[in-house]
This record gives structure tokens, C-alpha cells and sequence, in this order.
């Protein structure tokens, strides 16, 4: 079990959403409630209470003579803020960092261009207490990530539509993931000057410099996963080629 914070009924749909996530229960397979109760050591009603919630973010489905059924990825609604998690923290795949980098591409640019013309002295506020975390969380891992997360999402508020800044469960997706692989790594760039200076072109108002800093920042951070991506695929063949000792 997971999340143990969260409570029976919470750790539920953690435990099952991630095993879907996961594939351990592939598309058309049926789900069934009592090998889950006794499998989790939960009631009945707590079950059927989590596979209704996996069914409202589209996972599964319930029909009559066929029961519970895992759907196919094209029906999940993977903006979901907890899909996006479960995703990112079960071994994500290439391709969902990539979907994941595009759209902050797409997204970014467009947030720091609208910040630098409609930032509030308590938006610039927020940004410069959150640059403040990164340079004082020094090797600190989960210290800089959160405040990595703070930053972009003070980024995203400073451009005052509501819509773009609720983008920001897909923007805290792909950033902690990245964040996490690059830092838990040990091997990643200094990250706090391209922050100042997306920082300072937001606090002139200067809206093509901030495209141009957020640009330089997201270069940056796939360049950093890509050495990582790269560092572990070479330690994998280092070990796949190592002879094998006799016995």
C-alpha cells in the first residue's frame, strides 16, 4: 500500500490507478472486488468506492455479465493530476517525456510572455522567494524540487488567465519528473542563473527576453536529462558486457 497519509480509501486508488499505470492489469482485463479486498485488506465498500473514482479519471469501466474492465489508453483522461503522477513515477517511458517536454514547450514560452507584461509586485515576490529555495537547496533533492515547482508555478500565475495557470498540473508533471531523475542523478547544471534571468526579464517587463530566458531553461533541463539518460544507458552496457565470474 501506498500514501499512507491518505487513508484507506485513498491508498486504494493509489495502489490500483498505479498498477494500471503500470500495465500490470492489461486493457480489457477484468478487475475483480474480492480478490482486490482481500489482496489490499480493505472493506468491500472501500473497494467499490476506489473503482469508482478510477472510473470517473476513465481507467475502467463496469457493465452488466462483464463486470470491471480496464479501458484502453485512448479513453484515460491523462490530465488527470494523479494519472500525470502515477505515470511519472513508475519507471516513466521516453515517450511520455517527450509528450510531456513538448507541451511545456508549447505552454512556457506563451505564460512567460503574458507574466512579463502582467506581473503584480506579489507575483515577482513569489518568484524571487522561489529562486531564493533553489539557491539555498544546494543538494538537496526534494528541497530543490519543490522549489523548482514554486517558481514555475508563480511563472504561470504571474500571467493572470486562469486557464493557463490550472496547465499547471501538466507543467508540475513533466518539471518533477525531470527534476527528479536529473537531481536524484547528482548530475545536472546549475540551474539557478537561467531562473534569474527569466526572473529579470519578467521584473522589466520584457516579454521577448522572457520567451528567450524560458527557452534557454527548457534547452537546459533536456539537455541535463539527456547526459543522465545517457549516463545510465552506458553503466547498463558496462554491466551487461562485464565477464561473468567462475564459480
Amino acid at each position: 500500500m501506498t500514501q499512507p497519509g491518505r487513508g484507506l480509501h485513498g491508498q486504494a486508488v493509489e495502489e490500483i490507478g498505479r498498477r494500471i499505470i503500470r500495465g500490470d492489469y492489461p486493457p480489457g482485463s477484468v478487475l475483480y472486488p474480492e480478490k482486490l479486498e482481500a489482496e489490499l485488506g480493505v472493506s468491500k465498500t472501500v473497494v467499490r468506492e476506489a473503482l469508482r473514482v478510477l472510473a470517473s479519471k476513465g481507467l475502467i469501466e463496469s457493465r452488466q455479465k462483464r463486470g470491471t474492465t480496464i479501458r484502453l489508453r485512448v479513453h484515460w483522461n491523462l490530465l488527470d493530476s494523479d494519472l500525470l503522477r502515477w505515470q511519472g513515477s513508475s519507471a516513466p517511458t521516453e515517450g511520455f517525456l517527450e509528450d510531456l517536454a513538448e507541451v511545456r514547450a508549447i505552454v512556457e514560452p506563451a505564460g512567460a510572455r503574458l507574466a512579463a507584461t502582467r506581473r503584480t509586485e506579489s507575483d515577482l515576490t513569489a518568484m524571487r522567494q522561489a529562486l531564493d529555495a533553489m539557491a539555498a537547496a544546494g543538494a538537496d533533492t526534494e528541497a530543490m524540487v519543490d522549489a523548482d515547482l514554486a517558481f514555475h508555478r508563480a511563472l504561470l500565475d504571474a500571467a493572470h488567465n486562469e486557464l493557463l495557470s490550472r496547465m499547471e498540473v501538466v507543467i508540475e508533471a513533466g518539471l518533477g519528473i525531470r527534476d527528479r531523475i536529473v537531481h536524484g542523478a547528482q548530475h545536472f547544471s546549475d540551474s539557478v542563473p537561467v531562473h534569474q534571468d527569466l526572473l529579470r526579464a519578467v521584473e522589466a517587463g520584457d516579454p521577448d527576453a522572457a520567451v528567450a530566458a524560458v527557452e534557454s531553461l527548457l534547452a537546459q533541463a533536456s539537455q541535463d536529462l539527456v547526459a543522465v539518460q545517457s549516463q545510465d544507458e552506458a553503466g547498463d552496457d558496462a554491466v551487461d558486457s562485464a565477464p561473468e565470474e567462475t564459480p
